[in-house]
């Protein structure tokens, strides 16, 4: 079986083709959003989703959450004893929504179309491959959030020509892309975006705007707990102001409590610089697709965080028309990506689409300028720019800068900046060349770029008819094959917590952080709920448990609702 998959900063989630329409597939507490959150409980058995978040204000050495936005680098997290990249922490995301849809349809899952920003750099895109090699799935095909959201509003099926925006702004990363669609082919005309700018850091905003307003108070906390308990909160604030002119932000701690009202035009005022930062990737885009936003057909809004009153204010103002909301924001790319699962397929009920993509990035080689008299290393000499439709092969003549130099070093580059120092570093070719004077020595540098991410450099002397390749695979911060089969060892031997007894672990660990964040008749009450809900669990009646549970369950629910 191919499933499509969304694995999203904050929340990830499967979906399947089926019976000619997508179905989204339900986890063990039969919601369809799994948070992108990992942890250990306390016999160290691995957690993943909503058990995982409730522990993250209570064990915070023990959770972590954000780690798409560290795909493609060498950072690593301390759980327990051990240290997981990025890939092996989306790794363990993935094989739950895995297991999700094997519980569901009683089939194996061996294969997935996940989804990806389009700003994703190559290392990223290559990382998300290897997250999915170490769940045990075989990932073909990555598809870019915003073409998976298209193809989930159907508008592949539309007769005429069509463009399009897609403003992608998720919990961690935000994507703009324009889209064409003629003659049943979907093509790209231009992506952009940032990938540090998301739901998280709006959120992040509110919680340091909170903190300013009272760190210089007596005791006012600063640990890590804390912290997460300020991130619940500013969440909860900033969903709470799309439908109400003012709100509580409220911190409860030990025997104190600190409380700030925060309104709609606040809210306005704090997210004035990323609202700013919202407008150059959208302005980038057009320019790149040389499109007026006139010409535009729809505007598409993709992402949690476009539920903000104030996002769609910004997008109604700046497109001059209200963008399309009849999908849910959260579901439209898994919905989308078990479409192209189902293409791929060649499921007879879909009629074939081409889709076509770009280069993302652009990619070049690093030269030497003469200034004056001297040379200035340093400068960045594009060979396929951004936004270029791939797969795609394109090539530049440099030459020799020294009299009588007996090889050039040619490196790689991937960015936008003037110089390579502002870039990244993919890759070098050392190249011999013959001994003449400066300038007599020419040499034709070919980039091409296919449709897998992969970058082919080639390098002839068109003197000697020499050639030189390099072909950039493994990007720096990427794991290589021997790396991969070790970490795929080390996952294989973890303890996963049975699915079973996740609806169990996540009551216990919401009413342990809730047991922290009160004080008083509230604490004692969560503290009886506790004790009555671990008795109940001791004595392995199935039955009982479940009746407990629902019960505790709707308590909980009114006591955070402030009805109790």
């Amino acid at each position: 079986m191919i499933v499509g998959i969304d694995l999203g900063t904050t929340n990830s989630l499967v979906a399947i083709w089926r019976d000619g329409a997508t179905q989204l597939v339900s986890n063990a507490l039969g919601e369809l959003l799994t948070p992108s959150v990992v942890g250990l409980d306390d016999e160290g058995h691995v957690l993943v989703g909503k058990a995982a978040r409730e522990r993250l204000q209570t064990h915070p050495t023990l959770t972590t959450a954000l780690f798409k936005r560290h795909m493609g680098s060498a950072h690593e997290v301390k759980l327990g004893t051990r240290s997981y990249r990025a890939e092996e922490l989306s790794a363990l995301v993935l094989k739950s929504l895995k297991a999700d849809v094997e519980r569901a349809f009683g089939e194996p899952v061996t294969e997935a179309v996940i989804s990806v920003p389009a700003y994703f750099s190559d290392a990223q895109r290559k990382a998300t491959r290897v997250a999915g090699e170490l769940a045990g799935l075989k990932v073909d095909k990555l598809i870019n959030e915003p073409t998976a959201a298209a193809l989930a509003y159907g508008l592949h099926q539309k007769d005429s020509e069509t463009s399009f925006l897609v403003f992608d702004l998720g919990g961690g990363t935000f994507d703009v892309s324009i889209l064409e669609l003629f003659d049943g082919v979907m093509e790209v005309r231009a992506s952009a975006g940032d990938n540090f700018l998301g739901g998280e850091d709006f959120d992040t905003l509110l919680l340091d705007h909170f903190v300013a307003l009272h760190k210089n108070e007596a005791n006012f906390p600063a640990t890590p707990s804390v912290k997460q308990a300020l991130r619940r909160e500013a969440e909860r604030v900033r969903k709470a102001l799309g439908q109400e002119a003012s709100v509580d932000f409220v911190l409860r701690h030990a025997d104190q409590e600190w409380r700030k009202s925060i309104t709609q035009d606040q809210l306005i005022e704090l997210y004035a610089p990323l609202m700013d930062r919202l407008r150059a990737p959208i302005e980038r885009a057009l320019r790149d697709a040389r499109i007026r936003v006139a010409d535009l057909d729809e505007i598409l809004l993709v992402g949690g965080t476009t539920r903000m009153p104030l996002i769609r204010k910004l997008t109604a103002s700046l497109f001059g028309r209200f963008p399309s909301i009849t999908l849910n924001p959260d579901e439209v790319v898994a919905q989308g990506a078990a479409i192209q699962a189902a293409l791929k397929a060649r499921d007879s009920a879909l009629e074939e689409v081409v889709l076509t993509d770009v280069c993302p990035y652009t990619l070049g080689i690093e030269t030497t300028h003469r200034i004056g008299e001297h040379y200035e290393s340093g400068h960045y000499l594009p060979i396929i720019e951004r936004n270029t439709v791939v797969p795609v092969s394109r090539v530049k003549t440099v030459n020799t800068v020294n009299d009588h130099q007996s090889f050039v070093i040619v490196k790689i580059f991937q960015g936008e900046s003037r110089k390579v120092k502002d870039n990244v570093a993919l890759g070098e070719l050392e190249i011999k060349v013959p001994r003449r004077p400066a300038g007599e020595v020419e040499l034709d540098v070919r980039f091409t770029y296919d449709n897998n991410g992969i970058l082919e450099a080639d390098v002839r002397i068109p003197l000697t008819g020499e050639a030189h390749t390099l072909v950039i695979e493994n990007n720096p911060g990427v794991l290589t094959p021997d790396e991969i089969q070790e970490r795929l060892n080390a996952l294989n031997s973890l303890k996963i917590h049975p699915r079973e007894q996740q609806v169990n672990t996540h009551l216990t660990a919401r009413l342990e952080r809730l047991y922290q964040e009160y004080l008083g008749d509230a604490r004692e009450l969560v503290g009886s709920w506790a004790n009555q809900f671990q008795r109940v669990l001791e004595t392995q009646d199935e039955r009982q448990i479940s009746e407990v549970r629902k019960r505790l369950v709707e308590q909980v629910e009114r006591f955070e609702r402030g009805d109790w």
